[in-house]
């Protein structure tokens, strides 16, 4: 009972990625305890595939609509899961430095359910996949984990990774060559899979495009408010007269808070240093 009581208390205080991996990892460990009993019992099927993987028969899914989310969460490979968690892992906990949480759940949720969406479409409009349909499904937290890594690319393209004997490696490099790699894979024998990829990527993509149009707008409305209206121009007597040291100082004020502000709009705001926090807190009072 102390160990149940550990893991529960270790989940309940876990971040949102870690969370996701844990419950990915009991779900491959009781999908792996019921295949060992089935194997034992010589059952032809395991009933946590058949109730929660998704089908690629629109009929079959419309008998279980749940299996659009639930099939994220099944794996039934040790190297297909631990493909997943390494990018979960790694993508995800950089993906909540710029977003939130929930955000972060959204994406691995909704990029599984348009992977899905893809995956059916599919399987019930291409030729291809006509002697498939009835008995292929879809499983597996790629589409997820694809959504996050191209939503998170299209934010910081130019954010960079070391990786041992290359070196230092672009998000955008990286995301790019994960999408070619499921399109060129569509012709091989998992063609459904990674067109499901593919469509938890689109979702990325254009959610992160959508939102950051509609932050731009916010944020130049939040910039504007620490613009000084300009005043009318007065007709002065030249003189050889240094202007006043309180302008200046002004001037000076409001480049900074300029460069704040778009250093606010390309990284965001936990990115400012403490001094930045202040400077822009105090401008803002007066």
């Amino acid at each position: 009972m102390e160990i149940f009581q550990n893991l529960k208390y270790r989940f309940k205080n876990a971040g949102v990625v870690e969370q996701l991996i844990y419950i990915n990892l009991a779900v491959f460990l009781f999908v792996f305890i019921t295949n060992t009993f089935g194997f034992l019992f010589q059952s032809k099927s395991n009933f946590l595939l058949e109730w929660f993987a998704l089908p690629a028969n629109f009929n079959d899914f419309l008998s279980k609509p749940w299996t659009i989310i639930t099939y994220g969460f099944l794996h039934t490979s040790f190297i297909h899961i631990l493909f997943n968690l390494i990018i979960l892992f790694f993508v995800g906990n950089l993906f909540v430095d710029y977003f939130t949480k929930k955000q972060l759940l959204n994406f691995y949720l909704l990029g599984t359910f348009f992977g899905g969406v893809i995956f059916i479409s599919s399987y019930n409009f291409f030729p291809l996949f006509v002697n498939d349909i009835d008995s292929n499904v879809l499983l597996g937290a790629s589409a997820g984990t694809s959504a996050i890594l191209i939503g998170i690319a299209t934010y910081i393209p130019n954010y960079s990774f070391k990786i041992r004997l290359i070196g230092y490696v672009k998000l955008w490099h990286i995301a790019t060559i994960s999408i070619i790699l499921d399109i060129i894979q569509i012709s091989g024998n998992n063609a459904g899979g990674h067109l499901a990829h593919i469509g938890g990527a689109i979702f990325g993509f254009l959610y992160v495009r959508s939102a950051s149009n509609k932050e731009l707008e916010i944020f130049k409305s939040f910039k504007d408010l620490f613009k000084r209206k300009e005043k009318p121009l007065k007709t002065v007597y030249k003189s050889g007269n240094k202007p006043p040291k309180k302008n200046i100082n002004k001037t000076k004020n409001q480049q900074e808070i300029d460069a704040i502000l778009d250093k606010i709009g390309k990284s965001g705001y936990d990115t400012l240093t403490k001094e930045e926090k202040e400077f822009l807190f105090k401008q803002g009072k007066r």
